[in-house]
């Protein structure tokens, strides 16, 4: 099972990673307006997300690839807090109801961190 959590995690951020570059306004929306640089913050991001799900796939770099998926699920908070604060919505970008926004933030990232911290093994 674990395996499996781990291909579909490593699966997960790819994609992730990726469509920070084929979609970066989906993503320079979520960035709070007190960071600068959203083009750079968005590029380093997805390069993160790829590295890191290449760093599980390996068995020698696996504990500091989960480690720095926490540690950016950790960073991304603000984000989410943002996305709230705003209104959950963004003009010609992602729109939900605010207890989407919530659960996302309350539920979901927990989750995230969880499932990363699981496939380290």
């Amino acid at each position: 099972m674990i395996k499996f959590l781990r291909v579909i995690l490593v699966l997960f951020y790819l994609v992730a990673g990726i469509n920070h570059f084929i979609n970066p306004d989906f993503y320079l929306g979520l960035i709070p307006e007190y960071l600068p640089y959203h083009v750079l913050i968005n590029f380093i991001s997805g390069i993160l997300e790829i590295t890191f799900a290449i760093g599980v796939t390996i068995p020698q770099t696996r504990l500091l690839a989960v480690k720095s998926i926490v540690v950016l699920l950790i960073l991304f908070i603000p984000s989410h807090i943002y996305f709230i604060k705003i209104g959950s919505c963004i003009e010609s970008g992602l729109c939900v109801s605010p207890w989407i926004a919530w659960v996302r933030l309350v539920l979901i990232h927990p989750l995230l961190i969880y499932w990363a911290w699981v496939v380290r093994k």
